[in-house]
């Protein structure tokens, strides 16, 4: 199959396995090719541009927009959700299209996997899982040096920014770029925002989970 043709066979099987568990709000074959497919492959390009290595999509979901940038990419990739059933229905999926020996999963807590997997990997994708502080925090522990998280957001006030611009200095990151995108339903408006991984935290990372989002650091 080619990457097409296995990103919409994935994308058929999620929504059958939804009928019976809660994986996306998104239920009809033509929004979920815009707001699942298409929206996930906004940010290839930055993805196609981090080093080489290994891909992790956070808070992952019914796999969006991991699987089908880990197979546009071709890169190995790990999928990251603490909900086990989610991950455990994910999992079925890939092994029924034999991409599970590509893209793997981790049902556990993001602070859980960067002290097990510690500056790992390089390149991250975060959508629609947090505000940009707290996954800065989050990802600097998981990211090599010059890595790159990848943050699909949808709408991107400037305090949010201001904000993570603060912690990027704690954190050992830096903004690189930022671009957005109208989707192809006319309406919805998707901002992509890079950033990188420059040297070690000043902190000591990951704190105790849950932190990152419940005191945000610079708050």
């Amino acid at each position: 199959m080619g990457e097409e043709e296995l990103t919409l066979s994935y994308l058929e099987k999620i929504l059958k396995v939804n009928e019976t568990i809660n994986l996306t709000r998104i239920d009809s074959w033509e929004q979920a090719l815009v707001l699942h497919v298409e929206d996930s492959l906004v940010g290839l390009d930055e993805l196609n541009d981090a080093p080489d290595g290994l891909y992790g999509d956070l808070g992952s979901g019914g796999g969006f927009p991991g699987v089908p940038l880990g197979i546009y990419s071709g890169r190995k990739t790990i999928l990251v959700d603490s909900v086990k059933k989610k991950m455990k229905a994910v999992e079925d999926v890939l092994n029924e299209l034999n991409l599970a020996c590509q893209i793997d999963t981790y049902d556990g807590r993001i602070e859980d996997l960067a002290k097990e997997r510690p500056a790992s990997f390089s390149v991250l994708t975060a959508r629609a899982l947090s505000q940009l502080g707290s996954l800065l925090e989050l990802a600097s522990p998981l990211l090599c040096k010059g890595g790159r998280l990848i943050c699909y957001k949808a709408r991107l006030e400037d305090s949010e920014v201001s904000t993570a611009l603060q912690v990027c200095d704690l954190v050992g990151m830096r903004l690189i770029s930022r671009r957005k995108v109208l989707l192809s339903d006319g309406e919805t408006i998707r901002e992509i925002v890079v950033f990188e991984k420059h040297s070690k935290p000043k902190i000591k990372l990951p704190r105790r989970v849950g932190l990152a989002q419940k005191n945000p650091l610079c708050i």
